[in-house]
């Protein structure tokens, strides 16, 4: 079981991180940061289609074809513990060395884009309160690593479980 959630989690990190890579540079690139989020939580659940290849794999090679949904889903879970401990760390690293005005731009363009789509002041005073929360939690590492750890292992909680539901098998 070790090697196939080892192997699985940290193809699934490598996926997502270079993802997280990718469309962070085109952000920075065009000052787009809306669209980007759909290609983001695609590429969570494209890399997260490993956790049911793991779950399969252990189930048919290392369990004789049977699993429970407690056994199936502690594998989903494990995977994508360490799938998205590889996505905390790769932003973690990109925030700090090379885009550490991340939240400036992103809140920036965030407000904007309400501005332009007719958002009402409240509306906009919404949301410059929330980045402004978000802003006082990336100034400690600790409150970045709780965003980034909210922003994706939730994904791979839910496709620990559907994969867990579809794969048990007695």
């Amino acid at each position: 079981m070790k090697k196939i959630v080892l192997v699985n989690g940290a193809i699934s990190g490598i996926i997502v991180s270079l993802f997280l890579v990718f469309s962070v540079g085109y952000c920075y690139a065009t000052s787009n940061f809306q669209g980007n989020m759909w290609v983001g939580y695609a590429s969570m659940l494209l890399a997260f289609s490993l956790t049911f290849v793991g779950i399969k794999n252990f189930r048919d090679k290392q369990n004789e074809g049977v699993i429970s949904f407690g056994k199936a889903f502690q594998i989903g879970l494990y995977i994508s513990l360490i799938a998205s401990s590889f996505y905390v760390i790769t932003w973690l690293i990109d925030y700090y060395f090379f885009i550490p005005d991340f939240m400036e731009k992103f809140g920036g363009q965030a407000v904007e884009s309400a501005k332009s789509s007719g958002a009402s002041a409240s509306e906009i005073s919404k949301i410059s309160t929330e980045i402004e929360s978000y802003k006082e939690m990336y100034k400690t590492p600790l409150g970045v690593i709780l965003l980034t750890y909210m922003e994706i292992l939730p994904v791979g909680l839910v496709v620990s479980l559907i994969s867990a539901l579809i794969l048990k098998k007695k």
